[in-house]
């Protein structure tokens, strides 16, 4: 059983780059401008922001469900980019030298594991991860800051 990453939609987010820094204060967004890579991953791209490139610092409800698990985080969006779309099976380059939290959740979004992986092992630990039936979808962290970073699902 294969897998498939799945990015965040540009259209969710490219209205507010049009905004004044003062109107994104007040949605608790945060506008910058990237001076250091790696350190800056797009949840849309999938790809780490480079330096110069404008991004959006904001709080992102990752877990929508309404259980014990509805969840959100801050993540980073970079202006301008399409949503990536990774082929099955595929693990972007973005993940491969992060340590990243692997945590699966069941049909009735309850999460039923979870475990950290080396991004290069990431691939394998998916497969793996949905062998088991009960397995429904994955959400994938970034181990260190916590930090939501794609959903998973079977191909």
């Amino acid at each position: 059983m294969t897998f498939q990453i799945h990015a965040l939609p540009e259209t969710d987010f490219a209205p507010l780059f049009a905004l004044t820094d003062e109107d994104l204060a007040a949605r608790r967004i945060r506008r910058s401008v990237v001076t250091a890579s790696p350190g800056t991953p797009c949840r849309v791209s999938l790809e780490d922001a480079g330096i110069g490139e404008r991004v959006l610092l904001l709080n992102y409800t990752h877990q929508p469900a309404a259980t014990p698990y509805h969840a959100s985080h801050a993540i980073f969006v970079r202006e301008g980019v399409m949503q990536a779309r990774p082929a099955p099976g595929a693990v972007p380059a973005v993940f491969l030298s992060r340590l990243i939290s692997v945590r699966m959740f069941d049909g009735g979004d309850m999460m039923i594991d979870a475990e950290a992986v080396a991004g290069q092992d990431l691939g394998a630990a998916l497969t793996r991860c949905f062998a088991d039936p009960a397995v429904a979808y994955i959400h994938l962290h970034y181990a260190k800051p916590g930090c939501f970073a794609a959903s998973v699902r079977r191909a």
